[in-house]
């Protein structure tokens, strides 16, 4: 897609080589693909973004005001739909886009893995500038590529798009869009004002880049791609102890000779034939001793490490039984205070991106004319529910208690309880009119 980018468009991937090669590491380790040396079937890369976005999603809710449209609505449940994909997406590769689309009146929205598109442009901060993305498509056995380029502007979003024509891994020539009625509707050039950035939401994994220190996200396993690695080689290992550990019957060829129709007697891999030496007559019984023990020490000692560099809670990988000493209670405290804290940060990822989502809405709903002519200004809460470093209702019932003595507004604390904007006169007007009563008590 690289070089497909280059020739459409003139404009190169900004990632580095290394960032490149890691990447490529990560959708390995994911989805298993084999390495000489190493058994991925235990799959600990899949394992890690399961329980990590599972954790994420436990408790989720998004609520809109209620003077939120249909159409809005509509919207935000397919970007709820689309949330467990791209946050997943987003722990492989260090980044997700979320592509909003026109559909049947509202915006849905389409997760795109790192590994398809090219970053042309970033700034300091990693916040894309540029971006290519490329679709195939067939028809009548020829296959098409459809390229598109976004460009962020001070005015506005301005989105170039090329249909070539492939012949073979090669790009071919440039054919007309009605060429595909898909793609019929696209214009070559469009120019999009008001469209923030390149007009798609972006999850980038809280992590520092820990490959080559630039501004490119990374997998939220990258720290630990060298045990992972190591964990993979030493089941290996395991493997093939147990392999070599299998009981054999050394016996003397003569006993394994082949009968009248060429078959061996005795044909099994239990048997094992030695040369026809009068002191090697007979069979011999061979069973070594298993080191099951030693590999599967190593192999919790390695999950331990794996756990610590995530910031993961002690027993999501290893067993807590297997450690040779026991902790104190401050040490089992901190490895759940890391895990929450990574969890938080995991969420504050995903609320980031939902409210960029959303702004997309507003913004695309009115050019597409989905308001109907009327701006949509409801706020997005995310309720998130309990973590592990405090006691919601605890939490709750002291603000009750704070707000029955006159030393807390309670609009501030309806505001905490649902996870709603307070900063401004209007949002806390907006939670009285919404919440509280008619003529509920108000603390000024």
């Amino acid at each position: 897609m690289q070089s497909y980018l280059e020739q459409a468009f003139g404009k190169s991937d900004v990632t580095t080589p290394r960032m490149r090669a890691a990447l490529r590491e990560w959708l390995d380790l994911y989805y298993g693909a084999p390495r000489p040396g190493e058994d991925p079937a235990p799959r600990l890369a899949a394992l890690i973004v399961a329980k990590l976005c599972r954790t994420v999603f436990a408790e989720y809710e998004a609520r809109l005001d209620a003077d939120a449209g249909d159409w809005l609505r509509r919207s935000l449940a397919a970007l709820d739909a689309a949330g467990r994909t791209a946050v997943q997406y987003a722990l492989i590769g260090g980044e997700c886009l979320l592509k909003p689309v026109p559909a049947e009146g509202a915006l849905d929205f389409v997760p795109i893995r790192r590994d398809c598109y090219v970053p042309l442009a970033r700034d300091a901060h990693g916040r894309l500038l540029a971006v290519g993305t490329m679709e195939q498509h067939s028809r009548g056995g020829v296959r098409y590529a459809l390229l598109e380029r976004r460009t962020a502007g001070a005015e506005g979003l301005t989105i170039e798009t090329r249909l070539f024509e492939l012949n073979g891994q090669a790009l071919g020539r440039c054919v007309p869009l009605s060429t595909l009625e898909a793609c019929a509707g696209l214009v070559p050039q469009l120019f999009l004002p008001g469209v923030p950035g390149v007009g798609l939401a972006v999850l980038r994994a809280p992590g520092a880049n820990c490959v080559d220190g630039s501004a490119d996200a990374v997998s939220i396993y990258a720290p630990a791609a060298g045990l992972l690695h190591a964990l993979a080689r030493c089941e290996e290992q395991l493997n093939t102890e147990f392999a070599n550990g299998a009981s054999r019957v050394f016996a003397s060829e003569d006993l394994l000779r082949p009968d009248a129709q060429g078959r061996r007697a005795l044909r099994d891999d239990l048997f094992v034939g030695l040369p026809d030496d009068p002191a090697n007559v007979g069979v011999t019984v061979y069973s070594p001793a298993l080191r099951e023990q030693s590999y599967l020490a190593r192999k919790q000692d390695l999950l331990r490490g794996c756990e610590s560099l995530l910031g993961l809670r002690r027993g999501i990988l290893s067993e807590t039984e297997a450690e040779a000493e026991p902790r104190t209670a401050t040490e089992v405290n901190a490895t759940a205070v890391d895990y929450d804290l990574t969890i938080r940060d995991l969420q504050a990822m995903w609320e980031a991106a939902a409210r960029e989502a959303l702004d997309l809405c507003r913004t695309l709903g009115s050019l597409y004319g989905l308001d109907g002519g009327q701006a949509a200004t409801a706020a997005l809460s995310i309720d998130w529910g309990d973590g592990v470093l405090y006691d919601r209702a605890r939490v709750w019932a002291e603000q009750r208690a704070m707000v029955a003595d006159g030393l807390l507004r309670p609009e501030l604390a309806l505001a905490w309880y649902f996870g709603l904007p307070h900063g401004s006169e209007a949002d806390l007007r907006r939670i009285r009119r919404q919440f509280m009563p008619e003529g509920g008590e108000r603390h000024e």
